[in-house]
């Protein structure tokens, strides 16, 4: 079972990342926010790929859940941090930190 600690090291642990605030939640970013652990440091909210996070949520559905809006609709996803181990975590939270990375600039 992870929990918000958990959570935290391993985001500080993702090179490049910075906590802050949004809103009501610590947010983890690199270039763009790819985590935001709720105040209540039960669920976490992690930016996938609309594909990543069909994948995740049928995998696991007690732990993975859309967000309900359509921010849902673009990836981001609700993670409940009792349902899953800290490898789990990890793996998710590497998935979202990839997509929070700088684009690379074209050569002109």
């Amino acid at each position: 079972m992870a929990t918000a600690r958990d959570f935290r090291k391993i985001c500080m642990s993702l090179a490049g990342t910075v906590e802050g605030l949004h809103f009501d939640r610590r947010s983890f970013k690199v270039k763009r926010i790819y985590a935001t652990l709720a105040a209540d440091e039960q669920t976490a909210n992690l930016k996938f790929t609309p594909d990543e996070q069909v994948f995740k949520c049928m995998l696991a559905p007690e732990a993975f859940q859309p967000v309900p809006n359509a921010w849902g609709r673009q990836g981001y996803t609700t993670l409940t941090l009792a349902k899953v181990t800290s490898d789990e975590l990890r793996a998710a939270l590497e998935m979202a930190w990839q997509h929070a990375q700088p684009t690379p600039r074209k050569r002109r």
